[in-house]
């Protein structure tokens, strides 16, 4: 074969493989009004979405649009004849790792679809939205797919061995709050057997199965059986067990419950911002959803509750067809067995005695361009942001920069073909990769299948071939390393393209790095029948003069758009503490010049109030206008101050800053007594906020061994500003939305508690 046809179908293959990736991993299946009632219609819990959003306002907990939504569900729910009963109660949730203690009075939705004796499935979502969005997806999509699977299971005639609960939840965008009240109950609490959360973090993709209870195998087992199609794996639990990010089911893991977890993630654009609507969710991934929640409840009315319990797995799905699987602790002696498989598969198919400097290159070759690939990310990345002094140069449109990325680690894959015989680069590769299936499943089992599946298909061909006619080089030979390089490829762009839609090109590692993974193996074929030494540097001095020229042109490219728009939050402050009256604009990105002519914004950002979990640019605002809140002290007994605050009658929230010199020990509010504790996250100030409007005049006990007199820092926050403020929000452009608490109104104050 020609060196430049080897070369090119390599590179088409790769291609190939990618898009390939990309089509399987989403979901294209919707069905309609013509579904069976026994089955999932998307259209159906489409049309039941509309009727519960209504006109897709933002309906945090504790608002009167709340209430409205609240109502709207219980409707659905009698239309199925069910009594959906609201369960109101204070909840509480403390997260260590931020020192903030968050609360509310919330309102649950807790329905009997089917009665009976024993622990019940759970299906569960909430209704609540963040304040800046409607929040059709997160978690409107949720609530209808419960919905939708309580009206299919009752057309079965509710069939299986359990009862099954629906839990609607409301305050989890304000720290899981409805799901930490339902646990707080005893009662409730004991009658959860398993659980199946729905949740969304964008609003198309495909539903993953990306966290569950641990002991997992029986579950992903269940799964594996049930579900129309796959989307999971175990490197998904590995990063989530390391993010702060949670849901309502963290609450029911903690407490050892067996759970499933899906939610779709792509386009996380739109999360969280007024973009998060109905007409821009996705029908397949509704669909998606749908099923994996009906699907799954389908197999957990199937078997026992302590069936459930197990060893953990480790699993990867390939393509949405297969999910091969095994326990977790065969990792490791399979690792171990393909290392020495593929050892001795190279050293019996060696053709000849490479001199030291080949021997040490071809090993060298997978390092070599795993670095290289993530520094050309990196040296690629940082000419964009130049380019367009933008943090996130490539958030509205990413594909120029795809092209960069895609280039250099075409022109990084031509050169490293060149470092060492292919026989070598073959056995440097394929041991490297068994290696990483070592110390993987050693230390990160969860991400172990993506080594160990390629490896096991490479140890089995590479051995069959290591005696074939001209071994490894051999068309025998050749066919293995392809299928097994393919397999690589296959499992590896999946992750490339997952990666991507999870969060965006500014993490561009999860686009190199995998992709270096799975052509590391694609090396040693484009090395069979190389290229000529003066074709070979054309083609990779042309690939990077592409992928640089691509990269100053994504840095030309606007950044923000109306579809993806700049995540930009307005606040007006008034701090009777340091004395000032200011406009606040996030400053997560620079700000707009429209904004900055509104008002005279500072160049550098600050933290504006002390509950500010962001920086922000500031500007005058002129003289105090809004009255601040009050509190009163009761020092009695001794170490012990009930602090009661005095908001206005247009709080939405109280908040309180309790420094780390006061010796907080607990908290007390309403039923709930808090211990803290310190950790190396949490070693300063303890923040605590009770975020629904009946907290404007919230009683807050505390648990004290201070060494002297000190301030509590607190406050209100209004949602909105006030009229003043619309000149900030005219200025603010199209290509720019609020996000999550939205925009806001917060006043600041302090009172002296004695020691």
């Amino acid at each position: 074969m020609n060196a430049t046809l080897r070369a090119g179908g390599l590179a088409v293959l790769a291609v190939a493989v990618w898009f390939l990736c990309r089509y399987a991993n989403e979901p294209h299946s919707v069905r309609g009004l013509e579904t069976p009632a026994t089955e999932f219609s998307a259209v159906r819990a489409n049309n039941t979405l509309a009727r519960i959003l209504g006109a897709e306002r933002p309906h945090p907990a504790g608002t009167e649009e709340n209430a409205r939504v609240r109502a709207r569900i219980v409707k659905e729910f009698a239309s199925l004849g069910i009594e959906a009963k609201p369960y109101r109660a204070m909840g509480c949730n403390y997260g260590q790792r931020y020192g903030a203690i968050q609360c509310a009075t919330v309102t649950d939705l807790i329905a009997e679809v089917k009665k009976g004796e024993g622990k019940a499935i759970v299906l569960l979502a909430h209704y609540d939205s963040v304040p800046a969005g409607p929040g059709a997806a997160d978690d409107g999509s949720g609530v209808v797919s419960v919905l939708e699977t309580v009206r299919a299971l009752k057309a079965r005639g509710n069939p299986g061995r359990h009862p099954i609960l629906a839990v609607i939840t409301d305050g989890e965008e304000y720290g899981l709050l409805g799901a930490a009240s339902f646990l707080h109950d005893p009662k409730l609490k004991a009658r959860v057997g398993a659980v199946v959360n729905v949740e969304a973090r964008g609003n198309r993709g495909p539903s993953l199965l990306f966290q569950t209870s641990d002991g997992n195998a029986p579950l992903i087992d269940l799964y594996a059986k049930n579900a129309k199609r796959y989307s999971t794996s175990s490197l998904f639990v590995e990063i989530y067990k390391r993010l702060p990010n949670d849901t309502d089911l963290t609450l029911f893991i903690r407490d050892g419950i067996p759970s499933f977890n899906f939610a779709f993630s792509e386009n996380v654009a739109h999360y969280h911002t007024p973009l998060d609507t109905r007409a821009n969710l996705s029908r397949a991934t509704l669909q998606n959803q749908g099923e994996n929640m009906l699907d799954t409840v389908s197999g957990l009315q199937q078997v026992s509750f302590p069936a459930l319990k197990g060893g953990n797995a480790v699993y990867l799905s390939i393509l949405g067809m297969v999910l091969p699987r095994m326990p977790q602790w065969w990792a490791l002696p399979l690792a171990l067995l393909l290392f020495v498989a593929l050892a001795f598969a190279s050293y019996i198919a060696r053709e000849r005695k490479m001199r030291w400097d080949q021997a040490f290159l071809s090993f060298a070759m997978p390092p070599v361009f795993l670095i290289g690939c993530g520094l050309a990310g990196w040296g690629l990345y940082t000419i964009t942001q130049i380019v367009s002094s933008m943090p996130d140069p490539t958030y509205a449109y990413p594909v120029t920069f795809r092209v960069a990325l895609s280039f250099a680690i075409a022109g990084l894959t031509l050169a490293v073909s060149s470092m060492a015989p292919p026989h070598g680069l073959a056995r440097g590769a394929w041991l490297w990769l068994a290696g990483l299936g070592i110390l993987t499943a050693a230390f990160l089992p969860g991400i172990s299948p993506y080594f160990l599946i390629p490896c096991l298909i490479a140890a089995i061909l590479l051995l069959l071939a290591a005696r074939s006619r001209n071994r490894w080089l051999g068309r025998f030979g050749q066919l293995s390393l392809l299928i097994a390089a393919t397999l690589n490829l296959v499992i590896w762009f999946a992750l490339v393209a997952a990666g991507e839609s999870l969060m965006g090109l500014k993490l561009h590692p999860l686009f190199t790095i995998p992709a270096a993974l799975g052509l590391v193996a694609v090396v040693p074929l484009a090395a069979i029948e190389p290229l000529s030494r003066r074709a070979r540097r054309l083609f990779v001095s042309l690939c990077f003069v592409i992928a640089v020229v691509a990269a100053a042109a994504a840095g030309l490219i606007p950044s923000y758009s109306e579809v993806a728009p700049q995540r930009l939050n307005l606040n007006y402050v008034e701090d009777h503490v340091r004395n000032r009256a200011i406009w606040a604009a996030d400053a997560g990105a620079p700000l707009p010049d429209a904004l900055r002519s509104a008002a005279s914004f500072s160049a550098t950002p600050e933290q504006a109030f002390p509950v500010a979990f962001q920086k922000a640019y500031v500007a005058p605002a002129g003289k105090f206008e809004l009255e601040p809140p009050t509190a009163t002290v009761n020092a009695t007994p001794k170490n012990r101050v009930t602090l009661t605050l005095h908001g206005s009658e247009r709080a939405q929230q109280m908040f309180l800053v309790i420094p780390k010199e006061a010796g907080l020990k607990t908290v007390g509010i309403g039923s709930w007594n808090i211990p803290i504790k310190r950790t190396d996250f949490n070693s300063g100030n303890t923040i605590i906020g009770c975020l629904t409007e009946d907290c404007r005049n919230i009683a807050v006990t505390l648990d004290i061994a201070p060494e002297k007199p000190f301030d509590v820092l607190f406050g209100e926050r209004r949602f909105g500003l006030p009229g003043d403020g619309k000149k900030l929000l005219d200025a603010r452009p199209d290509t720019a939305v609020p996000s999550q608490l939205g925009d806001g109104t917060v006043l600041v104050s302090k009172v002296r508690v004695a020691g």
